[in-house]
């Protein structure tokens, strides 16, 4: 497998088409896509600004998708990219989110931790109803990185 750069509309188009449960993301900071050795697309990666604001200090980025077609060790293939490249670019810490149906196995592969879990609730409210179109309930948090429990500038 290689990691090669993917177009948000290509990315997007795959999360479409393969992803169980949740549909496209709504923000993107980048993306990455594994190729086989024929050149097939066997999965995307879509990295994005963090879900929570009290997470989104300009050091972590948050993986908003992660899809493949089933490619053995394409997942943990692609956590590690992603890992990698927002180091590169200066992020210091990533998270994650995921069902506890799912284990973790592709996280732990990659060196990824589960940092805990969440309540799992709507993100509607009566000042901003939304419909609800993904699973609602408890999901873990895996993160890598430095990370601590308030976000901030890590220096």
């Amino acid at each position: 497998m290689r990691a090669v750069p993917i177009k948000q509309a290509e990315a997007f188009a795959f999360v479409d088409a393969l992803h169980r449960h949740h549909k496209r993301p709504v923000g993107w900071l980048f993306g990455i896509g594994a190729r086989d050795p024929t050149g097939k697309l066997v999965g995307v990666c879509v990295v994005g600004r963090p879900s929570a604001r009290r997470c989104d200090d300009g050091y972590t980025v948050e993986i908003t998708r992660l899809c493949t077609d089933g490619t053995r060790n394409a997942c943990s293939f692609l956590y590690s990219a992603a890992w990698r490249a927002a180091r590169a670019i200066g992020y210091t810490r990533a998270c994650t989110f995921i069902l506890p149906e799912e284990g973790g196995a592709s996280l732990r592969a990659s060196g990824w931790k589960k940092h805990g879990e969440t309540r799992g609730e709507t993100w509607s409210r009566d000042s901003r109803p939304r419909e609800d179109k993904h699973p609602i309930g408890r999901k873990e948090r895996w993160c890598v990185g430095a990370w601590t429990e308030t976000a901030g500038d890590p220096a």
